[in-house]
């Protein structure tokens, strides 16, 4: 399946690539032909030296590549410009590899060292592709190119929804390290470079119809020292200040959601998942309070060894009603997070939802996170608890002060700001679903809440978290299932634990 967007792959391509010669803007000036064939020259030049293991860039090349396969799945349609010798492209093991580069010594190096991937010579400024791609990829390039919004912009004509264009550039506060190393001859030969801040480039996609997902700084120490090199590159680098020296910066944005949708999209059926344990007077108000949405709404109710007949509750309150909307399903595991997989796995909706049974969150909210994720302002909707003012007992001071704490830790963890980490309603598509169940053997089954489980999970595959701020109720009927001192000391080593997964990579 490609990668977010669930649709076929299929296995053959050609690319077609017109000549860097047009008169009508600033990339076809003479200017701009000049630098091109300065920049061909410097790169054929160099091109026998690319595969020296001894090369003082090697460790940094190195690096990269851990970092881009920590990003990009295995087994997807990979677009590389200014792809070099390849080796990136091969590390991160396409079902189909595109690599375009305009020297003509670099493509032939990637031709001999990859047979098995696509090598095309054109310049990227000028580029067109019958079908699009999963992943574009532009590595160490805009620090290099004449014209980078037209190129971001030509990018456009190539993606599909759920792509993700991942970019590296260098730090604006190493141009003087890498001129000292330049005029020591420490180095390859360097040529003039566009130096940007992460600002800048984030404007520049902007500008481009591209929206940033997330922003890392990496590499700390671009040379192999043992010992320290490891520690700096894997540690320090996210610590402040030492971030703020990193080499590279690495974003990775989406194409921003367009309207022109077809009607069948717009109108997904929807599964609302309720785990519910002891849970038995808040039953009738679920199946009232629940608006229909999309093509259909079916509510699965998952009960989890109550002790207050919650299960024969559901069971009679939904005996007399349509069989088609609601299903009933009880728990062999523990926890919320055993109940999510299993509502998930009988889910029929193309849209997913969770909704806690103990109503602090009205189901009447629920078309809100519908609109969000059926207009592509996120693909991951989390709902946020504190925005608005909360109502008297809903939530005590010292969980309030603890999810603010959690909420630092998890926007540091993800590269993405997560307010709330730990309300209950949260909505994504099945396809999107499918492919956090595919890559769970990354973090492993550690969550029992359910919530990290996926959150970990859209984080790793790059999806769009999007915040729904919502009125936090306080509970009218039971107690809640949450053990504040215990699952606190939970949610401490599952930071340490995504740290090690996530972060320290």
């Amino acid at each position: 399946m490609n990668y977010l967007a669930g649709e076929p792959v299929r296995s053959e391509r050609k690319a077609h690539m017109p000549p860097f010669n047009s008169p009508r803007d600033s990339a076809g000036s003479p200017a701009a032909r000049r630098y091109r064939r300065e920049r061909i020259a410097h790169w054929d030049r160099t091109a026998g030296r690319k595969d020296a293991p001894d090369r003082p860039a090697a460790f940094y090349h190195a690096l990269l590549r851990r970092y881009y396969r920590f990003l990009v799945p295995e087994g997807l349609r990979v677009l590389e410009l200014g792809c070099g010798n390849g080796d990136l492209l091969a590390a991160l093991k396409p079902s189909l590899g595109v690599g375009v580069d305009f020297s003509a010594e670099m493509i032939r190096l990637a031709s001999r060292k990859h047979p098995d991937l696509h090598f095309t010579l054109g310049d990227v400024h000028e580029l067109f592709f019958q079908k699009p791609f999963d992943i574009i990829i532009l590595s160490d390039l805009l620090n290099d190119l004449w014209d980078v919004q037209r190129v971001l912009e030509n990018l456009r004509q190539f993606c599909h929804s759920g792509t993700r264009v991942v970019i590296n550039f260098y730090n604006n506060l190493w141009r003087i390290p890498l001129a000292v190393v330049k005029q020591l001859g420490l180095g390859a030969e360097m040529l003039e470079q566009n130096w940007f801040s992460p600002h800048d480039v984030v404007n520049l996609l902007q500008l481009a119809g591209f929206e940033t997902v997330k922003h890392q700084a990496h590499v700390l120490l671009p040379f192999d020292v043992p010992f320290a090199a490891g520690f700096a590159n894997r540690y320090l680098v996210h610590l402040v200040p030492f971030r703020w020296f990193a080499l590279t910066n690495i974003i990775v944005a989406r194409p921003l959601p367009t309207s022109n949708r077809s009607e069948a999209d717009r109108s997904p059926g929807v599964s609302v998942i309720v785990p519910a344990r002891n849970e038995a007077g808040n039953i009738g108000r679920i199946i009232d309070g629940v608006p229909a949405m999309g093509s259909f709404t079916e509510i699965i109710f998952v009960e989890g060894l109550s002790t207050d007949q919650t299960y024969e509750t559901i069971e009679e309150a939904i005996s007399d009603l349509p069989c088609n909307r609601f299903k009933l399903l009880r728990q062999t595991g523990r926890g919320k997070g055993d109940a999510v997989r299993l509502g998930f796995e009988a889910a029929s909706g193309d849209i997913l939802m969770i909704l806690d049974a103990d109503l602090t969150v009205p189901p009447e909210d629920l078309p809100r996170f519908y609109r969000a994720i059926t207009t592509g302002k996120g693909e991951f909707i989390n709902g946020v608890r504190l925005v608005y003012p909360l109502e008297n007992r809903s939530m005590r001071f010292l969980n309030i002060l603890g999810n603010k704490f959690f909420s630092l830790a998890f926007s540091w963890l993800l590269g993405q700001p997560v307010k709330d980490t730990l309300c209950g309603t949260k909505v994504l598509r099945r396809c999107h679903y499918d492919l956090i169940v595919k890559n769970r053997q990354y973090f492993g089954d550690f969550d029992p809440f359910g919530d990290f489980d996926l959150l970990f999970g859209a984080a790793k595959l790059n999806l769009k978290i999007a915040e729904m701020p919502i009125r936090y109720r306080a509970r009218d009927y039971g107690d809640t299932n949450i053990s504040r001192w215990r699952h606190g000391w939970l949610l401490l080593k599952m930071v340490v634990f995504a740290a090690r997964q996530i972060k320290f990579v």
